[in-house]
């Protein structure tokens, strides 16, 4: 008997206590994250940082070439060219300011284009005033 007590406390030794040994107990609160790995929460979920963009500093490509201008991984900027070169119509386009509704004349596209815009944008504030 002496033979069988000893292989049953070697098995007990080798098989039974490590596993209860090292078994893990979870309770209600979880293990905190690395603080590396931690991400922000907002309302509609994790926040993505920003992406940090380049901004051209070289004072000869800035005049020269459309910074931006081009979106491939190969090639360069579109290079600017002399005045000539472009239409004429370019020259006269509307930089400055919005044209306020008074001054567009009443039989144009532009005029009843904008007064619908502000038609909308009128009913659109009344709209939110109402109260049911």
């Amino acid at each position: 008997m002496t033979s069988l007590t000893a292989v049953f406390q070697m098995a007990r030794q080798r098989l039974i206590v490590p596993a209860i040994g090292n078994c893990a107990r979870f309770y209600a609160a979880k293990p905190a994250p690395a603080a590396s790995k931690k991400k922000k929460l907002g309302k509609l979920g994790p926040i993505v940082e920003k992406k940090v963009i380049p901004v051209e500093t070289d004072a000869n490509k800035l005049v020269n070439y459309v910074c931006g201008s081009n979106y491939l991984k190969a090639g360069e900027d579109v290079k600017i060219k002399p005045d000539a070169e472009y239409p004429e119509w370019l020259w006269t386009l509307n930089t400055e300011r919005i044209i306020p509704l008074e001054e567009l004349d009443p039989n144009s596209k532009q005029y009843w284009r904008r007064l619908r815009k502000l038609a909308l944008r009128r009913n659109n504030q009344l709209s939110k005033l109402k109260k049911f």
